[in-house]
């Protein structure tokens, strides 16, 4: 079955995910040159996959955000504390963000960028384990 930590860290991922999408259409001509290389010398078809691609990744945008809401409402449910449920997808989603710029778009971070979400990452660890050892505590006095 699913935990706060599983729903939140999907939930940051689903985030990532619709902002790539987003990126997609609306942004550079990204999948007009994905387009190009993938069919080579018959560029000129790349015009109408183009639009079908672009609108295919607008709907995307729409189909992530709907789940990531679901997946977060489930990490809320599951969790002790609404501030470790967002602190978990917010995590989560600057490190998915990150991994998926560097594989889609080929983006690189700065050294104060990987700083901080160390920071956080260090932040929700003392967290989650405060409220394990909290509820632990609980259980042995009921």
């Amino acid at each position: 079955m699913w935990s706060s930590w599983g729903c939140s860290a999907v939930a940051g991922l689903l985030g990532a995910l619709s902002a790539s999408s987003a990126k997609c259409a609306l942004g550079a001509d990204y999948l007009r040159s994905l387009c190009e290389v993938a069919v080579g010398e018959r560029a000129d078809i790349c015009e109408g996959v183009h639009l079908i691609l672009r609108l295919g990744c607008a709907g995307l945008v729409f189909l992530c955000n709907a789940i990531m809401w679901t997946f977060f409402a489930k990490a809320l449910r599951y969790s002790s504390s609404t501030a470790a449920a967002t602190v978990t997808t917010t995590a989560s989603n600057f490190v998915s963000s990150a991994v998926l710029g560097k594989i889609l778009f080929g983006e690189s971070r700065a050294l104060l960028w990987w700083v901080g979400i160390s920071i956080t990452i260090c932040g929700l660890v003392l967290l989650h384990t405060s409220s394990s050892q909290t509820e632990d505590t609980t259980k042995k006095k009921s």
